[in-house]
């Protein structure tokens, strides 16, 4: 199955494909959507909206994952990147694909089995993961990345229970 990762930003918001069947997951694509930003909120979000439209048109992913946002003292900051992520989730649903929301803590559990692993590890085990010279650039693709991964480990665990639900 394809997953398309995302990495919501209102200025820029990374993007990551991969396939995952059975234990073996292969990069296809990643990038960032970068918006003007000096722009009216509402045209970032349109421009971010039709951009990811676009990636899911080209891809066609049988899954979207995106990162929640954090809500530490930045209150302004998350409340920006949800904007964000109801873009995401918008597109998602346009696109009759189902949408996966995780958040910072599952994702890095799921990556590198540490839920406070810090961004640099993360992107490490994210090149490591997929086989790849260098961690990829920029960040926001990297992260985007890293939560397509989160939801293929995820949907590995659920099919692993599932099967031995069906083995009793």
């Amino acid at each position: 199955m394809k997953i398309l990762g995302i990495d919501p930003g209102t200025i820029v918001m990374g993007y990551g494909v991969i396939e995952s069947e059975n234990d073996e997951i292969v990069l296809v694509d990643f990038g960032a959507i970068s918006v003007p930003q000096d722009s009216e909120i509402g045209d970032r979000l349109n421009l971010l909206f039709e951009s990811l439209l676009k990636v899911m048109q080209k891809h066609r992913p049988g899954a979207v994952a995106i990162e929640q946002p954090f809500i530490s003292k930045n209150v302004r900051s998350a409340m920006a990147i949800g904007r964000a992520q109801a873009v995401a989730l918008l597109a998602a649903a346009r696109s009759n694909i189902p949408a996966f929301e995780y958040t910072p803590a599952q994702i890095k559990q799921r990556v590198a089995n540490y839920g406070a692993s810090s961004k640099e590890q993360i992107q490490e085990m994210v090149r490591l993961q997929l086989g790849l010279a260098e961690v990829p650039r920029p960040n926001d693709a990297a992260d985007a990345l890293a939560v397509a991964l989160c939801h293929a480990q995820e949907m590995h665990v659920i099919e692993l229970l599932s099967g031995r639900r069906d083995a009793r």
